[in-house]
């Protein structure tokens, strides 16, 4: 048997054999590219510790067969933009990979290209100008140095999910989505590549829209990367330098990012424990921001975006600087109207910003939580109440109608403060502990 040492040193040969020649390219697909930061970057971002991948899927049908096109699902007008965007954070020792999901109709100025000067929706800064301009604009607004750059489109990601040997997702509930082909029933699964595509791409599934979306996208990395952690992949270097030669011919990256260069990336992965991955998405303040041309758009929240990407270029977790206080609700608290038959909860609820009508107090309280009774109708803003209530028992009551009830229990009456955050309640910061598979 083999030692890790002489081991590795056979990955090493191996790494520098096929490094010597380049992977056969197809006539369709796209040449690497060199990474010019061109003054989009500060001195502190040029000089911070630490490796930053930007990680992108387009939204591209350019030499599928119809065939191809029926098997995954991806029918429709291509784009030719960013459909995914993420950007992770390698820490200097080691210890920590940071993953900021950046939704694709999220409102930024572009960075300087042919162009008069303008701003879009970032997906469509591929679109404008390539990859070029897509790692300029990510780097002119997160204030992050972009080391590698990778890229795949619907058939290459497929293919590269089936040469790892799938991802595994779970779901607490049924998942359909007809315009993806999503179809995932309660349970923990093992995707192959057409099927995490399609899981990938869903956005008329709870949670619904981009959010839910990108938190699924966060899993199913994670769920890609516990199997590979699984079987040894990241500790075993030749085990690894196979991984990453059945990586490497399904991306588009840059110059500087070879078969060396996935070797050694894996390699510092090696030690990373679940609790050790965070995953976020950027924080927004607005959901639907309309400008000409552009339509609906997202804005980010400025101060706490930029002290979350403050974090990742000072080599930091990026958890305690946008976690808020309060717990964040997807739903305005104005917008659930609640009858309650207590008058101190009445109130803090009250103050909270619900929509709140007082009951006449019963003569003997029940035993027992909270009740909230609800129409299944209402199932979201029912979740933004119980979260002002904590240990309340949801009760749907199909017919019941708009308005909420709550029945005040014998316990606890405390009320907790909420916030309208929606990126903070698909977006948060989280673990991969927290997020993994049970």
């Amino acid at each position: 048997m083999l030692s890790s040492r002489r081991r590795l040193a056979l990955a090493v040969l191996l790494v520098a054999s096929l490094a010597a020649g380049p992977f056969p390219a197809t006539a369709d697909a796209p040449a690497s590219y060199t990474i010019e930061h061109a003054a989009t970057l500060s001195p502190e971002a040029e000089a911070a510790p630490g490796t930053n991948l930007l990680v992108v899927g387009i939204d591209r049908r350019r030499g599928m067969t119809r065939e191809r096109i029926q098997q995954l699902h991806v029918g429709g007008q291509e784009c030719d933009c960013t459909d995914v965007m993420m950007l992770v954070h390698l820490a200097e020792d080691g210890k920590r990979m940071s993953v900021v999901s950046v939704p694709r109709d999220s409102y930024v100025p572009f960075a300087p290209h042919d162009h008069p000067q303008h701003s879009g929706k970032i997906n469509a800064a591929y679109q404008h100008g390539g990859p070029d301009l897509a790692v300029r604009t990510v780097e002119q607004v997160t204030g992050l140095r972009v080391d590698h750059y990778l890229e795949t489109d619907f058939s290459g990601f497929a293919e590269a999910v089936d040469g790892l040997g799938g991802a595994q997702v779970c779901t607490d509930q049924p998942l359909a989505d007809r315009n993806s082909g999503l179809r995932l029933a309660p349970g923990t699964h093992l995707l192959d590549g057409p099927q995490a595509l399609r899981y990938a791409r869903a956005r008329k599934v709870s949670p619904p829209g981009d959010l839910g979306r990108v938190r699924r996208q966060q899993r199913l990395l994670l769920g890609m990367l516990t199997r590979l952690s699984a079987t040894d992949a990241f500790r075993n270097p030749v085990t690894l330098v196979e991984t990453a030669r059945t990586l490497l011919p399904q991306l588009r990256t840059d110059t500087g990012t070879d078969l060396a260069t996935l070797f050694s990336l894996g390699w510092s992965m090696r030690e990373l424990r679940p609790e050790q991955l965070e995953f976020t998405t950027v924080p927004m303040s607005a959901f639907d921001h309309r400008v000409p041309e552009w339509g609906s758009s997202l804005l980010w929240d400025e101060a706490r975006a930029a002290k979350m990407f403050a974090a990742v270029r000072e080599d930091r977790s990026f958890a305690a600087e946008i976690t808020l206080q309060a717990v964040p609700v997807e739903m305005a608290p104005s917008t659930v109207p609640v009858r309650v038959d207590d008058p101190d909860v009445a109130e803090a609820l009250r103050r909270n910003g619900f929509d709140v009508t007082k009951e006449q107090p019963p003569t003997t309280r029940a035993d027992g939580p909270t009740v909230i009774t609800y129409d299944p109708y209402w199932e979201r803003y029912a979740s933004t109440l119980a979260a002002a209530l904590p240990g309340a028992q949801l009760r749907p009551v199909t017919g019941h109608g708009h308005t909420f009830r709550v029945t005040v229990g014998s316990g606890s009456r405390g009320v907790t403060q909420v916030t309208h955050d929606r990126s903070m309640v698909e977006g948060a910061p989280m673990t991969g502990e927290q997020l993994r598979c049970r």
